[in-house]
């Protein structure tokens, strides 16, 4: 990096988990650029190069532009991201976007996982039916997020119109019968410094995060802290990753791993002395980790619009983060974080979504 200017730090991606990056850059003392199109939402506050990310040319030019490059989404292939300036590195993106292969990497580290087989045509999942039993769920191996991509079977002779449907390589898993599903969210930075935030319970509808509660889980936390010190160490790991688990009784399965800033994890912004945005620069540019120390907290996405002002103006703990989307059904337009002491406002939240079917 030249020692004249700040650090320039390229993001792979310009959307809203860019966005929050971006803000939280004059905290590290980077420069952000971003890897878009034009109006994508992180052109609020850091410029935005037109760039197809399944390019490897145009990948490649727009890294030279930059001393290091990250991702917000771990959608693009592999194949572009070898050879480049890149944290996380391209192995550990390249196994959290193919389920297959996370499956798999996360058997090899120790983890339990829900059952499932692999899925390639009409006939393979008909074996991987009579193997895994029903209910199932049918899954792209690449590429499906916030429920799409997903097929639910109860019943055996749904397999047509699944396979129909989704028509590519696929896994098949069983459902689990879980008490809650909660993630965590750790951060290494290049001299092997490790931070982990506490255990997020996180509700989803539709496939979709609703609500994600920070709350106090000693004995999972622990747990889950030990499997992802182990993940991180065998991807050889720098940045922030978030491991999202069911749990079953006193055990945790894993469910899919997110090589980026997190969902589950907006929260920190208000809710943590340093949020995951601020801690995954420092953990890129080989700074030390911030403190994760964190207060209980509550976040809701909002899906679609966003609440109209009035409707959190009541509640001054209310933090509101819109991301200048347009709106729209089944999309992710915002959050909302909340302190958990304020029952109040969280209360008044739970039923406006409710009410509002959001």
């Amino acid at each position: 990096m030249n020692a004249q200017r700040p650090p320039r730090v390229g993001i792979l991606g310009a959307g809203q988990l860019a966005l929050m990056l971006a803000e939280a850059a004059p905290a590290v003392g980077a420069d952000i650029l971003c890897a878009g199109q034009p109006g994508d939402c992180a052109e609020q506050v850091a410029p935005v190069l037109p760039v197809d990310l399944g390019n490897p040319h145009e990948v490649a030019e727009f890294a030279r532009h930059v001393d290091l490059l990250t991702v917000e989404s771990e959608n693009i292939d592999a194949h572009v991201l070898h050879g480049l300036p890149l944290y996380p590195n391209a192995r550990a993106i390249g196994t959290a976007q193919d389920r297959l292969l996370e499956k798999h990497f996360f058997l090899d580290c120790g983890l339990e996982v829900a059952p499932f087989a692999p899925v390639n045509d009409l006939i393979s999942l008909h074996s991987a039916l009579r193997e895994i039993g029903l209910p199932a769920i049918l899954k792209t191996r690449r590429l499906g997020y916030d429920g799409k991509g997903q097929f639910r079977l109860t019943h055996a002779d749904q397999a047509a119109e699944a396979w129909e449907q989704l028509n590519a390589p696929c896994i098949l898993e069983g459902m689990v019968q879980f008490d809650t599903e909660v993630s965590l969210i750790a951060a290494r930075n290049r001299s092997g410094q490790l931070a982990f935030y506490p255990l997020t319970e996180n509700v989803h509808r539709e496939g979709i995060l609703r609500v994600s509660r920070a709350a106090s889980h000693p004995e999972l936390q622990a747990l889950a802290e030990y499997h992802l010190t182990h993940l991180l160490e065998r991807l050889d790991y720098i940045g922030v990753l978030a491991v999202e688990f069911f749990v079953v009784g006193s055990h945790l399965l894993a469910n899919e791993m997110a090589p980026r800033v997190h969902n589950s994890g907006h929260w920190t912004i208000e809710g943590s002395e340093t949020s995951q945005f601020e801690n995954h620069l420092r953990a890129i540019l080989g700074l030390p980790l911030g403190s994760t120390k964190s207060r209980p907290s509550v976040m809701f996405n909002c899906i679609g619009s966003m609440p109209p002002p009035e409707v959190t103006a009541a509640f001054p703990s209310v933090a509101r983060h819109d991301y200048g989307k347009e709106p729209r059904p089944g999309r992710k337009v915002g959050h909302l974080t909340v302190p958990a002491s304020d029952t109040a406002a969280i209360a008044a939240l739970v039923s406006f979504f409710q009410a509002s079917g959001k």
